[in-house]
């Protein structure tokens, strides 16, 4: 049976998606839903996104482009999630457990669904009454634009059924697409959420004058707060030097392309978080992050100095010279 995969999003790392499952040599099935009617049209019209990576030419048929989002989900048996998550409760306002029944949930999103302060799996487990065996999670370092160019990436596909896992990966190799398969479900996603956080705490200390000397102390640090954090909630046998976890981090925390390293520097600077994100115009995941992350791990307890510092930066008004200065006595 030929397969059937919806995308839900349309901004650029759904773009860099459908490019991958459209480059895939494997035979499928690509349907797109995107709330912006003038998008859809300009993609129809013309082939590309005009918003979002418009070099990439977008190989799908017309008629499975369409902002009505009950059908194209249900003419999908695989449904991709890859809207900001601070918008996914409103995008699937409408949409039933029903809906949902028999289709294999992946999430491209790495984030929190803020007031639930779930990730994405959870959420769509505890809301939607999808099976955890049935959800699927594409985590790793992997930028949208150096897909645009064709660069050479990493994904691991994680599920607790790896059947489905492989299944799914074997969708998205491409010449420049490699990748991973793992059962870590839980770890994978809180690292793509904490390593958001840190990116912007990378970026703060870039923005009040801190060099790369100190940036390779915070990342050090920042490995280990994810570990201890993902074993607590889920301890299971994992590698964190794997690029799903580290490999995610450090190019989030680097890379030219993170927007939420460039959302810290911003702050560091001494833009306020309202002017940061109207002058960026796109989601930076790591500042809903933060907040769901301090009220997590409320009850895990667990020592996440560098999330608690950026916490405190994004929410409470403190000095972000300040408290990276007291940041640098509690590294090592």
């Amino acid at each position: 049976m030929i397969p059937k995969i919806a995308m839900i999003g349309g901004g650029s790392w759904a773009t860099a998606i459908i490019k991958m499952l459209a480059d895939n040599t494997t035979e499928k099935e690509i349907f797109w839903w995107m709330r912006n009617e003038e998008a859809i049209a300009h993609i129809k019209a013309f082939k590309h996104n005009p918003n979002y990576l418009s070099s990439v030419e977008i190989k799908l048929p017309d008629a499975n482009i369409s902002n009505d989002i009950s059908s194209i989900i249900s003419a999908a048996d695989y449904l991709i999630l890859n809207v900001p998550a601070a918008f996914l409760k409103e995008t699937l306002k409408d949409i039933t457990p029903a809906d949902l029944k028999g289709k294999k949930i992946i999430s491209a999103i790495k984030g929190i669904v803020p007031d639930e302060n779930l990730i994405i799996g959870e959420f769509i487990n505890q809301k939607f009454d999808v099976p955890l065996n049935d959800i699927v999670v594409i985590s790793g370092p992997c930028h949208a634009e150096e897909v645009a160019l064709e660069k050479l990436s990493y994904l691991t596909i994680a599920s607790m059924d790896v059947q489905l896992a492989s299944d799914f990966a074997d969708v998205l190799n491409t010449r420049y697409i490699k990748t991973n398969v793992s059962d870590d479900i839980f770890g994978t996603e809180y690292a793509a959420v904490l390593k958001n956080i840190y990116a912007v705490a990378s970026g703060i200390c870039h923005g009040v004058g801190y060099g790369d000397n100190f940036q390779a102390v915070l990342i050090s640090n920042a490995i280990r707060e994810i570990k201890s954090f993902v074993d607590a909630v889920h301890p299971i046998d994992r590698d964190i030097m794997e690029s799903a976890y580290l490999g995610d981090l450090m190019v989030t925390a680097y890379s030219q392309f993170s927007r939420n390293r460039t959302f810290g520097n911003m702050i560091g600077k001494g833009y306020t978080v309202k002017s940061a994100q109207l002058e960026m115009n796109m989601i930076a995941e790591g500042y809903y992050a933060a907040s769901c992350m301090h009220h997590i791990n409320q009850k895990y307890k667990v020592s996440m100095p560098i999330s608690e510092a950026v916490f405190h930066i994004l929410y409470e008004g403190a000095s972000p010279a300040r408290e990276m200065r007291l940041l640098t006595e509690q590294l090592n």
